[in-house]
């Protein structure tokens, strides 16, 4: 359920079919022993920060000027094994993010004040796009792990809580340089959105329903694009790499499997 302004209210769900007391149990202990926690948290941020240098290259490959967002990001990168909390971890995290979303004036065509993420209420037509996908991204994530036996309460980046489904804020991370930030790139610069295609109420930038739609159908293209998959060597579509990315998890928990987060090979 979505509230006036098109962000997330609110799941209703029917009752859990894929219940695992083990898998449980085992997502329970890598939350409570903080070392294993860590090594959780610190590949999503890892993978996620990949994510961002393959946007950031693939511009710059294509004559944008983003060295130097580049390399201070992968200096920052380097900090990520060395943190010892989660507090540390997402410290660095905000310092990779703070330096991507300065980056974004040069890879959006459009001219529009934009070098710091505003949530509450979004300032401007980018933060007001960043949060509604967002949002969607969230709600994509949480529908994969119904789908599994992963409990959507017992994350490892983002502290659980009682009335949020944390474990898909942590995947959610790993794809939005690929899903989020890819729809919105692709809808400012092929000017399929605007500035007219926002209202603003009470201090408060939203988009009008008509864009909403025009941005939904860019999302669905994104999330329905295919890719040869390097494992399993079959294409597959970008929403399904995220339960792919949740079977890692499970075989994570319970065979001890090496977990690698998901990053961008093409």
């Amino acid at each position: 359920m979505y509230n006036y302004y098109g962000y997330y209210s609110g799941t209703f769900y029917p009752k859990e079919k894929y219940v695992s007391g083990k898998l449980l149990v085992k997502q329970v202990e890598n939350y409570i022993d903080l070392s294993k926690r860590l090594v959780i948290a610190k590949e999503f941020i890892v993978s996620a920060s990949y994510n961002i240098l393959r946007n950031l290259k693939y511009y710059q490959n294509r004559g944008k000027d983003l060295q130097d967002y580049i390399e201070r990001i992968e200096e920052f990168r380097k900090q990520i094994s060395e943190t010892n909390s989660i507090e540390e971890l997402m410290g660095v995290e905000g310092n990779i993010r703070k330096v991507y979303y300065e980056s974004w004036s040069i890879i959006i065509n459009q001219d529009i004040d934009f070098d710091k993420r505003v949530k509450r209420p979004p300032d401007n037509m980018i933060n007001s796009l960043i949060s509604f996908l967002n949002t969607i991204i969230y709600t994509k994530n949480l529908s994969q792990i119904y789908q599994t036996q992963l409990n959507p309460t017992v994350s490892y980046l983002h502290e659980p809580s009682d009335r949020r489904f944390s474990l898909a804020l942590d995947v959610s991370e790993i794809f939005k340089p690929l899903i989020v930030d890819r729809t919105i790139f692709s809808l400012l610069n092929r000017n399929i959105i605007s500035e007219a295609d926002f209202e603003s109420d009470s201090n408060f930038l939203k988009l009008k329903d008509s864009a909403r739609k025009r941005v939904l159908q860019e999302l669905g293209e994104c999330l329905s694009r295919t890719i040869q998959h390097r494992s399993i060597k079959r294409k597959v579509s970008y929403e399904h790499l995220i339960k792919l990315e949740l079977y890692k998890l499970i075989k994570y928990f319970i065979e001890d499997e090496p977990y690698k987060g998901f990053k961008i090979w093409w």
